[in-house]
């Protein structure tokens, strides 16, 4: 028992001998792959740096090529910078140049203008408007008289002053105090208070000044006021002025450039404020008159004109008044343009209509203003109007003109048997229950023939006479020297066929009968009942057959 247990503790140290030295075994491998492992991982770390330092150095040579680039992009954008600077500059003060050239060579004269309107205070002054004569040179139609205005200067009146000279103003003028007051306390320069007074107002408001020791603020200048000796006469020829003096109607607005002249001003410096400098003096500008104008009017001629012409319009109760117009016929002139009813021209804002006048006050603004303007209206030369059968001359005249009819004296070229056929239309003479048979040009012109004058209307034909109504000026405007004049209405020329061209021969409302049946219309049996045989017909008797064709009665 001993033996086994003494070789068993031997079998067990031997074991643990072996134990322990496969332990060392293994540690001695284990130290041995350690450093065969570190030895490998220092040569990986060896060439991993290696690798990255490679690396490195091509990042930091393209880097320093980067850098080289951009140092040479650098140095062409400076230069590019600096080229572009210098260029920016040339144009600025080019630009620059050109600005200070245009305002000191363009702008210059406005500028000095303008600094001269800001340093100096100008009143102006209106000048004389020139006289209107009639054709006689001796009757004066309108002129101009002498009268003052009053402006204020409401920056040279001290504010102790203000309500003092107020008072005297509103009450020496008859105007409100309250908007007088406010006009002298705004800060303008120059406000105006009243327009043509008369010198005996002027002359008080000076004594007052001078008692008052009021030497700055308050302006009395010379002015004209429009006068007219006659009133109404020639209303609607002469015309009217405003407030200004500025022609607004008839010859005073149509050659007001003429009449009206040019202004002048009183030129006085002033400060930035506008207030008076003490020292400097007062500039005077003196106003040049307007030129005269002689008329074709005789004063004489209108006169009896407007007499009649009103007694007329009483008498036969002519509610929308009525106009003469009388010429020269060897010159065209006018000698006479009345109009009925006429205005006041000293007062031409009041209305002449009395039942107008008692719903004046009731009217709006626009109502009013449109009454006035109809007052004002010359209907001779602004509103159209039919001539009716005087325009039978002109037919006449282009018929003879063209050699349609040789002679004005030929007896029995033309009859009448009291209508005409145009285009299935019968258009009846005036005078159709007693036609005017035969007769000459001269004779159908004594009786306003119409179916005659029809006839030749169709003879000259739509171009021809349309060449004869614009040769004779009715498609244009006359020119008259006033301003309003309305144009002639006609229809356009290819517009015009039979019945429209019958219409402008004659020029006046004819009776149409389309069925000679009708007991209403125009039956010509009366006429051949009253020659019931063709012995019995008067001399150069033609047919009632009417040839389209040539355009002339056919003789029987």
């Amino acid at each position: 028992m001993i033996k086994i247990k003494q070789w068993v503790n031997k079998l067990s140290k031997n074991n643990k001998f072996k134990r322990h030295s496969l332990n060392i075994k293994k540690a001695k491998n284990k130290m041995l792959k350690s450093k065969k492992d570190k030895k490998n991982n220092n040569k990986l770390l060896r060439l991993k740096k290696k690798k990255e330092n490679k690396q490195s150095k091509k990042i930091r040579k393209e880097s320093r090529i980067q850098k080289e680039e951009m140092h040479k992009k650098g140095e062409i954008s400076r230069k590019r910078r600096a080229k572009a600077i210098i260029a920016f500059a040339w144009i600025f003060i080019f630009l620059l140049n050109m600005r200070v050239a245009w305002i000191q060579f363009y702008k210059g004269r406005w500028l000095q203008n303008l600094a001269h309107s800001q340093q100096t205070l100008d009143r102006y002054i209106n000048p004389k408007r020139g006289n209107i004569y009639d054709r006689t040179g001796k009757v004066l139609l309108a002129t101009s008289s002498s009268v003052e205005t009053v402006t204020v200067n409401p920056l040279n009146i001290l504010p102790e002053d203000k309500e003092k000279v107020a008072k005297k103003l509103s009450e020496l003028f008859e105007l409100d105090y309250e908007k007088i007051l406010k006009r002298i306390g705004r800060k303008t320069a120059i406000e105006t208070i009243t327009k043509k007074i008369d010198r005996e107002k002027s002359d008080e408001l000076r004594m007052w000044m001078e008692e008052n020791n009021i030497t700055e603020g308050i302006n009395i200048d010379e002015d004209t006021k429009r006068y007219y000796p006659y009133n109404n006469l020639a209303s609607f020829v002469i015309g009217f002025c405003g407030s200004d003096n500025q022609g607004l109607a008839g010859v005073e607005l149509k050659y007001n450039s003429e009449l009206e002249g040019q202004k002048g001003k009183i030129l006085k410096m002033t400060n930035a404020r506008g207030i008076n400098i003490s020292q400097s003096s007062e500039e005077y500008q003196k106003p040049v008159d307007g030129n005269d104008i002689v008329l074709s009017i005789d004063a004489t001629i209108q006169g009896i004109a407007e007499k009649y012409l009103e007694e007329a319009c009483i008498d036969n109760v002519c509610t929308d008044g009525g106009n003469i117009i009388i010429m020269d016929v060897n010159t065209g002139d006018i000698l006479a343009l009345a109009g009925y009813p006429a205005y006041n021209l000293n007062d031409p804002f009041s209305i002449n209509d009395q039942e107008l006048i008692e719903t004046w006050s009731i009217l709006n603004s626009t109502e009013q203003s449109n009454s006035l303007q109809k007052m004002w209206r010359n209907k001779a030369i602004s509103d159209t109007y039919e001539p009716g059968s005087t325009f039978k001359l002109v037919t006449a005249s282009t018929a003879l003109q063209e050699k349609i009819v040789s002679s004005p004296d030929n007896a029995g070229e033309f009859c009448c048997i009291g209508y005409i056929d145009v285009a299935g239309v019968k258009m009846k003479c005036w005078r159709y229950y007693r036609p005017h048979g035969s007769e000459s040009l001269r004779e159908a012109l004594m009786n306003s023939c119409n179916p005659v004058f029809i006839g030749l209307g169709q003879k000259i034909g739509v171009s021809t006479y349309y060449q004869y109504l614009k040769k004779f000026g009715f498609l244009d405007k006359t020119g008259i020297d006033m301003p309003g004049e309305a144009k002639s209405i006609f229809l356009k020329e290819n517009k015009v066929g039979p019945v429209e061209l019958r219409d402008n021969c004659i020029w006046t409302k004819i009776w149409s009968d389309t069925n000679s049946n009708d007991n209403n219309g125009f039956d010509d049996s009366k006429w051949r009942n009253i020659y019931k045989t063709e012995s019995s017909y008067p001399n150069n008797w033609f047919t009632n057959r009417w040839n389209k064709r040539t355009c002339y009665w056919e003789r029987r």
